[in-house]
């Protein structure tokens, strides 16, 4: 100790050896990573009319994946009624700059109007386009036409998504209904959507692929 300096006393060492310890803790630790955030662009089906907020498929997805110990955000942008094409009209302001990833889930509505399947394809394929562009992995919710439009359509509109994940490679999850479509014990009155359950068991079904694009957000990030 050099002269003048004063001596530490016995009292302060506690308060000097806590500052040290956070000081050295600061030092070495990193800032903590954000939470990934993941838009889930859809319809009806995402929007979850009939429910309570925390019983829409974004809040039981994003509660799923942190159970599970995954660090995200699922950003609902599901809008009752839209099409393909009302999805790509609304693509770049629904997806905003801070977005990881996308889960893509239209066409419910294209088909239940027995809009030719020709303009779903085409829409879906500029959707997965365009976030190509902007390099979002997508997940990618497939969905099956109503039998009630016969053979020919379904055989135009089902392959529509197997055909657009392997064209894009992007993640797909061949039927969100999956488990939940005609089942009256997992729908509203209406018949269409999911109730509360339903919910349930959409996420549950989903969840693997969704896991799968968490790890490519890891991979490109």
């Amino acid at each position: 100790m050099k002269y003048g300096e004063k001596p530490v006393s016995i009292q302060s060492l506690p308060r000097l050896i806590a500052a040290l310890s956070l000081f050295a803790y600061l030092s070495v630790t990193p800032a903590a990573a954000e939470a990934f955030r993941i838009v889930a662009l859809g319809d009806s089906l995402i929007a979850g009319p009939g429910l309570k907020s925390e019983q829409t498929f974004s809040a039981r997805l994003e509660g799923a994946l942190l159970a599970r110990g995954h660090d995200v955000v699922i950003l609902d942008a599901g809008v009752s009624g839209d099409t393909t094409r009302d999805g790509l009209a609304r693509l770049d302001w629904s997806i905003g700059t801070d977005a990881d990833a996308v889960i893509v889930e239209l066409g419910a509505n294209d088909s239940l109007r027995g809009t030719n399947p020709a303009f779903a394809r085409a829409a879906l394929n500029a959707i997965l386009d365009h976030l190509s562009a902007r390099e979002l992995p997508v997940l990618l919710a497939g969905m099956i036409a109503p039998p009630n439009l016969g053979e020919k359509y379904a055989a135009e509109f089902n392959p529509i998504y197997s055909d657009l994940a392997a064209k894009h490679g992007t993640i797909l999850y061949p039927f969100f209904l999956e488990g939940v479509a005609g089942d009256s014990r997992f729908n509203l009155n209406d018949g269409i959507h999911p109730n509360a359950s339903g919910v349930d068991i959409i996420v549950e079904g989903i969840l693997p692929a969704v896991e799968a694009l968490i790890l490519r957000i890891d991979e490109t990030g």
